[in-house]
């Protein structure tokens, strides 16, 4: 069995940081891409932030410049450094992973739990 998990949201003020962790763990035979997305009250899931396996990344624009994704592939963990947050950053944020499991042999999309983020101005 796969399990996404998240950790690391909270309350910060306006042009504060936050560091988000996320880890993939059970049975499977290699972790892909991992990433994160977010949700705001009364809008759609966004991507925020993904790198690939080959560690090529993709940013949305509104976070270019203040949020850094990296990962830790001995341990299938991805991370995401959050810096000069603003209020508009206040979102559930979800870890995603692309992940190949054994039985069956197939990529497969899993999603953690989401974790708060509230940026207070």
């Amino acid at each position: 069995q796969v399990q996404v998990v998240e950790s690391g949201g909270g309350l910060v003020q306006a042009g504060g940081s936050l560091r988000l962790s996320c880890a993939a763990s059970g049975m499977f035979f290699s972790v892909n891409a991992m990433g994160w997305y977010r949700q705001a009250p009364g809008n759609q899931r966004e991507l925020v932030a993904r790198m690939n396996s080959d560690g090529s990344t993709n940013y949305a624009d509104s976070v270019k410049g203040r949020f850094t994704i990296s990962r830790e592939y001995a341990k299938n963990t991805v991370f995401l450094q959050m810096d000069s947050l603003k209020p508009d950053d206040t979102a559930v944020y979800y870890c995603n992973a692309l992940i190949t499991t054994v039985v069956p042999i197939r990529a497969t999309e899993y999603w953690g739990q989401g974790t708060q983020v509230t940026v207070s101005s």
